[in-house]
């Protein structure tokens, strides 16, 4: 069995590929698998450190708006585009699957539109309840579309062959245990907070944050995990040491851009501040841990502020729209919840009763059902 996998440009495209493509390493180790993402994003990065061959394909998304920049950026991007359809051909011939499989980005476009021409079983998930472009111009190309909640198929071209799977997480969410992973890092008893803004970084997201670390770090009494996103890092600590906040040196406190071992922060948690993206919704009721979102507004159909309401009502989450996120809003929610370690735990209990903690199997399922067919 050789299946390729495809995704790219944010963790919420990349995550649930390796979380398949792990399960499906586990239950058939003679099996080849491989990863095509774009050579500068983060998938370059996380797909080998999943242990998995990685191969390049160069795509880029278009910038909307105009300007001499985005002017050189797009031209850029419509040469990768006219030259990804003979690349994709070149790695499929030279791979020869007997699946593709895509979650997502423009990364996974050529590759899945040049299997399915060639005759190759293809497959791709989406992880919203809205469609997103890369995924409406493929849903009548592909073999299987797999969804991560009923409200996306109304949004489906009519015959769109569709399947409700949820959405998959890497089994480490589902399994990390909280008293290994506070040994691991070394967190005490003291409660600990995990907050992140995305793989890119949120600016109004890490300028609360740095209200709140001001708050808690004199204190000392809480733990605390930030990830300043790729763009943050220029300018969070520098916040940081505006408001007096000593940071460096600290174990309690840990700045840095990215979270690479995330299952074991979220287990090792009390509380999560984040985005409201399908993925880390998926990966926060995995781990069963209470919630602070703040959806992005910049999204398709503002989804992610229907994802977050979805988690409110079921009393798993608490939600802070991004136009009311101000440092003394969320040390309030912060300071609220941290006082009343029954709250975090019921909310906890509540999220682990949301979504699909299944997604990988129905997933891994449905491909076997579509490579036996």
């Amino acid at each position: 069995m050789r299946i390729l996998f495809t995704g790219g440009g944010t963790a919420g495209h990349i995550n649930p590929a390796l979380a398949v493509a792990a399960y499906v390493r586990a239950r058939h180790p003679e099996a080849a698998i491989a990863y095509v993402g774009t050579p500068n994003g983060m998938e370059a990065r996380l797909v080998p450190q999943a242990g998995f061959d990685f191969i390049p394909l160069a795509v880029m998304g278009f910038l909307r708006h105009m300007s001499k920049k985005n002017l050189r950026h797009n031209l850029e991007a419509v040469r990768c585009l006219s030259q990804a359809s003979h690349r994709a051909r070149e790695i499929l011939q030279d791979f020869k699957p007997d699946l593709v499989m895509g979650t997502g980005g423009y990364v996974s476009g050529p590759l899945l539109r040049e299997a399915s021409r060639l005759g190759i079983k293809t497959a791709t998930h989406e992880s919203n309840a809205f469609p997103g472009m890369t995924t409406k111009l493929l849903m009548r190309h592909v073999d299987l579309l797999m969804l991560s909640t009923p409200a996306a198929e109304k949004h489906l071209h009519p015959g769109c062959p569709a399947v409700v799977t949820g959405t998959p997480v890497r089994e480490g969410f589902l399994f990390a245990s909280r008293e290994k992973a506070r040994r691991e890092l070394g967190i005490d008893n003291r409660p600990c907070i995990v907050s992140f803004g995305g793989s890119n970084g949120a600016k109004r997201i890490n300028e609360a944050i740095a209200d709140l670390i001001a708050w808690h770090a004199p204190k000392g009494n809480l733990w605390h995990i930030h990830a300043t996103g790729s763009f943050g890092w220029d300018y969070l600590p520098e916040l940081l040491e505006e408001r007096g906040v000593g940071w460096r040196g600290k174990p309690n406190i840990v700045v840095k851009e990215y979270i690479d071992n995330m299952p074991t922060c979220y287990a090792a948690a009390d509380l999560i501040i984040c985005r409201s993206g399908a993925t880390t919704l998926s990966e926060l009721c995995a781990s069963q841990r209470a919630s602070i979102l703040i959806p992005s507004p910049n999204v398709t159909a503002n989804h992610q502020y229907h994802n977050a309401q979805a988690m409110v009502e079921a009393g798993a989450s608490v939600l802070i729209q991004e136009k009311d996120l101000t440092g003394e809003r969320l040390i309030q929610e912060v300071e609220q919840l941290i006082s009343h370690p029954e709250q975090l735990r019921e909310l906890g209990k509540n999220a682990g009763k949301t979504g699909y903690l299944d997604a990988s199997q129905r997933i891994y399922e449905e491909l076997m059902k579509l490579l036996r067919g």
